[in-house]
């Protein structure tokens, strides 16, 4: 019986249900209530606009384009903040600083729901953005090599999958109370939801520091980050990007561009959804066994593809051929970008890796729609698609010359 229990003290592994992890381990604590936190984060600020944008519009009497603003100045903000922040995590842990986030969030969303202006409305994104920079995506990914140690892979593809259905939570729960309360009340049930809910799960289930480390360690230089690794999966990485969250305003355009009619090009747009959580699947399933170069390769491989099918194709059976693979893609790519640091960065720099690769990813989303925004409107879809292509396949090659200098570097400490 001894060995029973201690074989199930932190059992997330790959193909062990859910129903055995017991829930006072620290490992499941953390990854359910980051699961929480992160939908409620990012369905509170990034999310929030494209259900209420249009009541703010029309109240304030500005712009519906600088309405949609107030989130691009949100991930320009957060990347300003997440290189000094690296250092921060690696020292003090992300206990305080998620804390800090709630707090802020909870905070700018108030000052939002007060905005009476252009002013007032776009002034609380920056504070959203430090905010965000603070508790969102990476900050949760630290936190959990913090508690998970060697089972951080796992823990981590959880979280992820988790995430997956934040848009299919968030916006039908959003519209509801924006119909019955109206845009300010909304903005102040996100705001006490950042307060009264993701402040104190991030201070009470979140590991009180990092993870131990002995004296020696702790006063050694920090762990370095190769320079050329870093570069080469930052720019693989960013160009993946810039593509998916630049499709995210226009893939519908481009369907139609395709030749689909309005219905046809909803459902193929709608069925990526579905496509990316499978591909979220896929590593939760198999991460434990395959080398993360091996499913980042593939789902880099498979964007160039997806594009290259859509610009041969003409009907529907071929958009939902497309929505597939871009789908898959972009879900194993979402993994990948959580997991693959810890196969290239020493333990110790995993922290500071993660912050320093989130400036120039939400640098790279931040500029995304308003670029293949502008691109579709001044030169047409199909510029947007070849554009697309073009990118996809340099961010394969990156990610495909960061994989041969591992294997060189891997080599010569052997």
């Amino acid at each position: 019986m001894p060995r029973l229990r201690h074989r199930y003290r932190d059992p997330i592994t790959l193909f062990a249900p859910i129903t055995w992890m017991p829930f006072h381990s620290p490992t499941v604590r953390a990854v359910a209530a980051l699961s929480l936190t992160q939908l409620i984060g990012w369905g509170s600020t990034f999310y929030l606009p494209a259900v209420i944008g249009p009541a703010i519009a029309r109240e304030l009497d500005i712009g519906l384009t600088m309405v949609m603003a107030g989130p691009t100045i949100m991930l320009i903000v957060m990347a300003m903040v997440s290189w000094p922040l690296s250092s921060i995590f690696e020292r003090h842990g992300t206990r305080s600083i998620m804390a800090f986030g709630s707090a802020m969030g909870a905070i700018g969303l108030l000052l939002i729901s007060l905005a009476h202006g252009p002013v007032s409305y776009v002034l609380p994104w920056i504070i959203l953005g430090v905010a965000g920079a603070c508790m969102l995506t990476t900050p949760a990914q630290i936190a959990v090599s913090e508690v998970a140690g060697e089972k951080t892979h796992q823990a981590l593809g959880v979280l992820i999958l988790a995430g997956g259905l934040t848009s299919t939570i968030v916006w039908p729960t959003t519209g509801l109370l924006e119909a019955q309360w109206g845009w300010r009340m909304t903005s102040v049930t996100c705001a006490a939801l950042m307060l009264l809910v993701c402040l104190p799960l991030h201070w009470i289930a979140l590991g009180r520091h990092p993870r131990e480390r002995s004296p020696m360690t702790a006063t050694a230089e920090p762990n370095p980050i190769d320079k050329p690794s870093f570069t080469l999966l930052a720019l693989s990485f960013a160009a993946n990007g810039f593509v998916t969250w630049g499709f995210a305003l226009t893939i519908i355009i481009l369907l139609e561009a395709a030749g689909l009619d309005h219905a046809s090009a909803l459902a193929a747009a709608a069925f990526i959804g579905i496509a990316q959580w499978a591909g979220r699947m896929v590593d939760f399933l198999g991460g434990r066994r395959w080398s993360g170069f091996l499913t980042g390769l593939a789902a880099s491989a498979l964007f160039p593809l997806s594009f290259i099918v859509l610009l041969l194709t003409s009907n529907f059976a071929g958009a939902m051929l497309f929505a597939t693979l871009y789908g898959m893609a972009s879900g194993i790519t979402a993994v990948t970008r959580a997991t693959l640091p810890l196969q290239i960065f020493p333990a110790g720099a995993y922290a500071r890796a993660s912050a320093r690769l989130a400036a120039p990813l939400n640098l790279s989303f931040a500029a995304a729609p308003p670029a293949f925004t502008a691109i579709v409107t001044l030169a047409g879809a199909h510029a947007a698609l070849w554009l697309a292509l073009a990118i996809s396949i340099f961010a394969f090659f990156a990610l495909l010359g960061l994989f041969l200098l591992h294997q060189r570097m891997t080599h010569a400490l052997r």
